[in-house]
C-alpha cells in the first residue's frame, strides 16, 4: 500500500471511530461510502490481512444504516472478486432481496454452502438471484429444484453455467409433466442421461416433440421413434447418447474385456447411483445389447432386474442395490423389496433364459428396418 493510501486509510480509521461513537445515521452512510471507494481503488492490491481489517470496517458501518445504503454496498462489492468475504456473506444473509441480491447473482465470493443455505431457507426472490448466477454446481440447483418455483426452476434450467445432478434431473423431468417449455429446455440440456431423456420424451406433447425435433434437426427421425418405443417399453430407439453415456459404456466394456467386471463391480455402480455403468454392466454379465437391458431397466416394475441378474447368476444383495438405484434415481414409490426376494429366490436361471429371448425377439421385430 503507497505512503499515501496508508495515510489515507490512517485518517480513515480516525474518523471511522469517531463515527462509531458519536456519529449520526447520515455520517455513518458517508463513512460507508468513503471505505468501499477506498477499498474498491485497492482491491487488487490489498493483502488477505488488509482485506479482513476492511471486512470488520463494514461489519461495524453496516449496522443502523438504512436499506438503500446496503444495497448500494451490495451493488459494488458484487463484481469484485476479492471482496471482504463475511461482508459479502452477511449481505448474502439479508433478508431484503434488494440488499441480498447482486451478491447472491454475481459475488464469487459465496461458496456453495452458503447458496445452499440461503436457497434452504430464503424466499423465492432470493433463490431466483441464485438461480442467475454465471455457475451453478449440481448441489446448488439440486436444492434450487426441490424448493424454487415454476419461475426458479426455468430461470435455473435456462442458466447455460448450471450443472445439475441425476436426482436434479429426474426431478426436472417430474415437474415438467404439463409444462412444455419446461420440457423441451430439460430435453435441451447436453447432459440430460439417455435413459431420462428417454422418460421425459415417453411423455412429451407432441408441441414438446416438435420443438426437439427442430432444435435437432440432424435428429429429426430419432423422437417420433423414441416416443414410439418408449410407449410400448421399448425404449431402445437411437436417440443421441451423451458424452457421460458413451464414457460410462466405454468403461464398462474395457473392465469387461480386462476379465475385471464382476457383480461386486456392478452393486458399486449401482450403489454409487451411476445407472449408465451399472445398465452397461448388466448387460455384459448377462451377454445381451445394452439396449435390451436398458428397456428391461427402466420398466416400471423390476422383473426385468430380476430376469437379467438371474441369467448373470447374481446374489440378491446386489439386485437389491440396483433395485434401490431404480427406486432412488425415479423418484416413484420404492419397491417391495421382500416381495421382490421371494420371487427371486424362486426364480429358475433357464426360465429367465427363456423371458431374456423373447425380450430379444421383441426387439428385432420392432427394429425400423
Amino acid at each position: 500500500m503507497s505512503s499515501k493510501s496508508a495515510a489515507s486509510t490512517e485518517s480513515l480509521l480516525d474518523e471511522l471511530q469517531t463515527t462509531l461513537a458519536h456519529g449520526t445515521v447520515a455520517r455513518r452512510v458517508e463513512t460507508l461510502r468513503r471505505v468501499t471507494d477506498l477499498f474498491i481503488n485497492g482491491a487488487v492490491d490489498y493483502s488477505d490481512e488488509q482485506v479482513g481489517v476492511f471486512d470488520d470496517v463494514f461489519q461495524c458501518l453496516m449496522e443502523h444504516i438504512e436499506t438503500s445504503a446496503r444495497a448500494l454496498l451490495s451493488n459494488r462489492l458484487a463484481p469484485i472478486d476479492t471482496a471482504p468475504p463475511l461482508t459479502v456473506r452477511t449481505l448474502a444473509y439479508d433478508e431484503l432481496i434488494e440488499v441480498a441480491a447482486p451478491v447472491l447473482s454475481r459475488s464469487e465470493r459465496l461458496d456453495d454452502e452458503v447458496l445452499i443455505e440461503t436457497a434452504r431457507n430464503k424466499s423465492q426472490a432470493h433463490l431466483m438471484a441464485i438461480s442467475l448466477r454465471r455457475v451453478l454446481s449440481g448441489a446448488v440447483t439440486d436444492v434450487l429444484v426441490l424448493r424454487g418455483n415454476d419461475e426458479v426452476v426455468q430461470s435455473t434450467v435456462n442458466n447455460p453455467g448450471a450443472e445439475f445432478s441425476e436426482r436434479g434431473f429426474t426431478r426436472l423431468i417430474h415437474r415438467a409433466e404439463g409444462d412444455d417449455s419446461l420440457a423441451t429446455c430439460v430435453g435441451l440440456r447436453p447432459t440430460l442421461p439417455r435413459h431420462l431423456y428417454l422418460k421425459l420424451i415417453a411423455k412429451a406433447s407432441a408441441t414438446v416433440r416438435e420443438r426437439l425435433e427442430a432444435a435437432h434437426p440432424q435428429q429429426a427421425g430419432e423422437v417420433p421413434t423414441a416416443v414410439r418405443e418408449a410407449s410400448r417399453l421399448a425404449r431402445s430407439a437411437p436417440v443421441a447418447i451423451t458424452r457421460e453415456t458413451a464414457i460410462a459404456h466405454a468403461l464398462v466394456k474395457s473392465l469387461y474385456e480386462d476379465g475385471r467386471l464382476d457383480e461386486f463391480q456392478v452393486a458399486a455402480f449401482a450403489e454409487a447411483g451411476k445407472f449408465d455403468e451399472a445398465n452397461a454392466a448388466l448387460a455384459a454379465l448377462a451377454s445381451v445389447p445394452v439396449s435390451i437391458a436398458e428397456n428391461m431397466m427402466l420398466e416400471t416394475r423390476a422383473e426385468g432386474v430380476m430376469i437379467l441378474a438371474k441369467v448373470a447368476t447374481m446374489s440378491w444383495s446386489t439386485v437389491k442395490a440396483i433395485i434401490d438405484m431404480r427406486d432412488e434415481l425415479s423418484g416413484l414409490e420404492p419397491t417391495d423389496l421382500a416381495a421382490c426376494k421371494a420371487t427371486y429366490e424362486r426364480l429358475r436361471t433357464s426360465t429367465a433364459q427363456q423371458v431374456l429371448r423373447f425380450h430379444r425377439m421383441q426387439q428385432t421385430a420392432a427394429a425400423p428396418t
